[in-house]
């Protein structure tokens, strides 16, 4: 029988269909793409609702959120992985074991999805915060006068005035959404990180195809800021114009 190397050379190990890895690194990079974005979807939902709880909540709301944001940036995101996809399944157990129920085995990218989102949710609670508190208070304040309701002065003030700011914030932690899915492969989840190691030791080709899923994330990336940057000037419409370092 002739080596894998021996028939299809070593770019041929690229190629879509079997003996290539191609078509695996394609597969591995959309589902770190599915993963990223059911992450970054339910962590700015968690971020819109931390960064009002902060800004305009009781007490007891700040500090929790205070509390949730503090832990979640102070602790490494591997560590932090780590602990809630192996804490998390096991405490939903134990309650339902508690109640009288069977144990339930968790469906693997669903729980990928919670754990990002909970870390990405503390980042994105910061940027969110920060770009609220840069609405200028005349605007807030003329929206009062005005006599409009909390919803209504977020929906036509806040929202549009905020998001020129927040934008670039949130093009970054899109990105590290992204970069984040290949921390997943240390518990198993076969993304593109995890596909091109297993490429890499079985072809030996360590070098190709970790350059090749480094330049899958390029274009990503690529794409990714080319869309942002579209967003952002969509945002800043109307607006004065903004030139900083950190812009898109």
């Amino acid at each position: 029988m002739t080596s894998l190397f021996e028939p299809v050379g070593t770019l041929g190990l690229l190629s879509l269909s079997p003996p290539g890895w191609g078509g695996s690194l394609l597969v591995g990079l959309l589902r770190s793409v599915e993963i990223a974005a059911g992450a970054y979807a339910i962590g700015l939902v968690i971020g819109i609702i931390g960064a009002y709880g902060k800004l305009y909540g009781n007490e007891v709301v700040r500090d929790v959120f205070a509390l949730y944001t503090t832990l979640v940036r102070a602790v490494p995101g591997l560590v932090l992985i780590l602990i809630l996809y192996y804490a998390g399944p096991a405490a939903l157990n134990g309650l339902l074991v508690q109640f009288g129920f069977d144990r339930v085995t968790l469906p693997q990218m669903p729980v990928g999805i919670m754990v990002l989102a909970v870390v990405l949710g503390a980042y994105m609670t910061e940027v969110l915060r920060g770009a609220i508190l840069a609405v200028p208070a005349g605007q807030i304040e003329a929206a009062r006068a005005y006599g409009m309701t909390p919803v209504m002065m977020a929906r036509r003030i806040t929202f549009p005035l905020m998001m020129g700011n927040a934008i670039p914030g949130m093009a970054n932690l899109w990105l590290n959404a992204t970069k984040d899915t290949a921390l997943l492969a240390v518990i198993g989840f076969n993304e593109l990180t995890l596909t091109a190691k297993q490429a890499a030791g079985t072809t030996k080709a360590h070098f190709m195809f970790f350059v090749a899923s480094g330049t899958l994330y390029l274009i990503i990336s690529f794409l990714s800021g080319r869309i942002f940057a579209w967003l952002e000037r969509r945002a800043r419409k109307g607006q004065p114009a903004v030139t900083s370092a950190g812009t898109l």
